[in-house]
């Protein structure tokens, strides 16, 4: 490990004499380049950037004349140079550095503006393998950490904002920029290029077909601090990927607080579970809380799912968080705003249902332009001590093709449909997960029991609660039955089919106890545990 030099104090004052810019997203660029030249810096620039800065009538020079060498290799070599970074790695106040750079004629570099290879968006926009690589940037991310690195004498931007927060001191303080500031943007420089670097290694992984390689790294840009986390006493904060998929991250907020910890958790919880239901097949109403469903239906109108979604528990309604699959209209929004609600979030939203929600200011209003593909891949993590978690999304989606029956007597067809809604609400509820279902809306919902037995308890006691007949009804559980009681309990309750993935030890037992009671059951195969 390399010992610390005795070097001096960096100055909490540093001059800013010459700049070196070179940026791919030129946003914002000639003004500050203006400023900067109003300041008296020097600008140095590269390729497109330093011809961006020419033609606007400002002074600028090429990076070749400080190195004596051209640009080459299609732009790949021209700032990985001595001069560049001895500019930017001298330390001026340590005598043997100022000694070499003067016997080298390198000249201090103060301010890096380097925002990278649009590495990132290039991916995102599907580009192949070759244009991919070709968007990784080598010379920039190196001119971040040298400047970063000797951040008691020079200043690190990353983006436009950087910059901006850099002109502004210096302007105010006779050009010169203050130590705080250039290590707070050393900090944000080191976070931008790891995250810039995980990015690259997640697509390199991918692309060579590399599930878990042998390091794995996240990155997510800060979205907002939070008052607290899911408890007062825990600090929280909301970042985000980046380019994300549909979902509460790129939801726009219309009115209302910001959202909290357990307002982003449980709104995510309902509109992944929404996205389940294609809005070309009718509308559809989640309503959700602490994450887990408390109701879902599908209806004729927007209207007929929310007041159908909101009978299977309207108690536990309170103060949660609703989702559609469809545009919000103006007569849900008048029976939503009857209710003390989180949030509601849904594709879209039309003005007279806007207005409405204007005279609730601190009902939460989200908007998305689409609704999540539940059958993307991706990746879920959790942290443990020590480390964390990765697997794949829940993609796991059943059809009638799917089913296997398990028992004498074969399911209706009405009776099949009531059973796939019934699993694809299970799949989103916490184990030990019972739902009953019929004609497209859960009729009563247990979730989070220690033994399924209770769930199924449970969810008939909530139906009975409410009013609902669970005569006829479906039910779904998200594992299978290891023993019959749960099925008795589901039987006696008036299910009349069940599906579950199967694969117990028990399962003939189960199928035995179906038959007795004339019940349809069906296996999946497949098992949609959520903890």
């Amino acid at each position: 490990m390399p010992a610390a030099p005795d070097f001096p104090p960096a100055p909490d004052r540093a001059p800013l004499k010459r700049a070196l810019i070179s940026v791919s997203d030129k946003t914002g660029l000639i003004e500050a380049a203006r400023a900067l030249a109003d300041l008296g810096v020097e600008l140095v620039s590269t390729g497109g950037t330093r011809k961006a800065i020419a033609d606007a009538g400002l002074t600028v020079k090429d990076i070749s004349e400080l190195t004596g060498f051209p640009e080459m290799m299609d732009g790949r070599v021209k700032t990985l140079h001595p001069v560049v970074h001895g500019g930017l790695l001298g330390v001026r106040d340590a005598p043997e550095h100022a000694k070499a750079m003067a016997e080298h004629a390198i000249g201090g570099i103060d301010l890096v503006y380097v925002n990278l290879y649009p590495f990132e968006s290039t991916v995102a926009s599907g580009a192949d393998f070759a244009t991919a690589v070709e968007n990784i940037d080598i010379g920039g991310p190196a001119m971040i950490r040298s400047a970063a690195k000797n951040h008691g004498y020079v200043c690190v931007c990353t983006d436009i904002a950087d910059l901006q927060e850099v002109l502004a001191d210096a302007q105010a303080n006779g050009g010169a920029t203050g130590l705080a500031l250039r290590k707070s943007l050393a900090a944000r420089a080191y976070a931008r290029t790891a995250a810039y670097d995980a990015a690259i290694s997640a697509w390199f992984a991918e692309a060579l077909g590399e599930d878990w390689p042998k390091r794995k790294a996240f990155a997510g840009e800060l979205v907002q601090t939070m008052r607290y986390g899911e408890n007062p006493h825990q600090a929280a904060a909301f970042y985000r990927f980046p380019n994300p998929r549909t979902g509460v991250a790129t939801a726009k907020l219309w009115q209302g607080k910001a959202l909290s910890y357990n307002n982003i958790n449980d709104t995510d919880a309902a509109f992944e579970l929404i996205a389940e239901f294609d809005p070309r097949d009718g509308p559809a109403c989640a309503i959700i809380k602490h994450a887990n469903p408390c109701g879902v239906a599908t209806g004729g109108s927007v209207l007929e799912a929310y007041e159908r979604a909101l009978a299977c528990d309207p108690v536990s309604a309170f103060g949660g968080i609703i989702a559609f699959n469809r545009k919000l209209d103006a007569r849900t929004t008048e029976e939503i705003l009857k209710l003390l609600t989180e949030v509601v979030i849904a594709p879209g939203v039309d003005e007279d249902a806007l207005a409405l929600f204007a005279k609730k200011k601190n009902v939460r209003l989200l908007t998305t332009d689409g609704l999540p593909d539940p059958l993307a891949k991706g990746l879920t993590f959790k942290s443990v001590a020590g480390g964390f978690l990765v697997q794949g999304r829940d993609d796991a989606r059943m059809t009638p093709a799917d089913l296997k029956v398990v028992t004498k007597r074969a399911p209706t067809e009405t009776e099949v449909r009531d059973m796939l809604f019934a699993f694809t609400i299970a799949k989103h509820v916490k184990s030990n997960a019972i739902v009953y279902a019929r004609a497209g809306q859960t009729l009563g919902v247990g979730a989070g029991q220690m033994n399924r037995k209770d769930s199924a308890r449970i969810a008939a006691l909530r139906a009975a609660d409410f009013g609902l007949d669970l005569t006829g009804s479906a039910c779904a559980s998200e594992a299978f039955f290891p023993f019959p009681d749960g099925l008795i309990q589901a039987a006696d309750a008036g299910c009349t089919a069940v599906i579950q993935p199967g694969g117990s030890i028990g399962d003939a037992k189960v199928i035995e106890a179906a038959d007795e009671r004339g019940m349809a059951m069906v296996f999946t195969g497949v098992r949609v545990f959520r903890h």
